[in-house]
């Protein structure tokens, strides 16, 4: 066994390696846990996503909107709105409805409390299921 290196970039190297390896297990989790929940369920008033809203860990950087774990096992931003141009040509609002998931990129640090944050919501919605059937 080496010693320890004193170089504080090495340090802090070693600590970064350990979160990385830890957010990457993390995302195959994710998967997995996804590929339980079948059928996946729709996103709460959304017409065309689907997943599983995601509550914030603590903190969390508060400019991400609405977080869903999505089908995939990937976390998003879901995105929701209208299309003006649409709207304003008559258009009724549901056929004008945007929903986007847009993939979130996170830092892996602050990517494992998402993660952690989706799997508990995600089991939460395979006891449910248990429970009730």
């Amino acid at each position: 066994m080496t010693a320890p290196s004193d170089d504080p970039m090495t340090l802090r190297a070693v600590a970064d390696a350990i979160v990385q390896r830890a957010a990457d297990q993390m995302r195959d989790h994710l998967k997995q846990v996804a590929s339980r929940l079948d059928p996946f369920p729709p996103f709460p008033g959304a017409v065309f996503a689907y997943g599983i809203e995601v509550e914030p860990p603590a903190g969390a950087v508060e400019d991400i909107g609405c977080v869903v774990l999505g089908d995939d096992g990937v976390l998003y931003e879901l995105q929701l709105g209208l299309d003006q141009t649409q709207l304003a040509q008559g258009a009724d609002a549901m056929s004008s409805r945007n929903e986007e998931l847009v993939r979130l990129e996170l830092p892996p640090a602050e990517f494992i409390g998402w993660a952690y944050r989706a799997v508990v919501a995600a089991t939460e919605v395979l006891e449910q299921r248990r429970n009730a059937g």
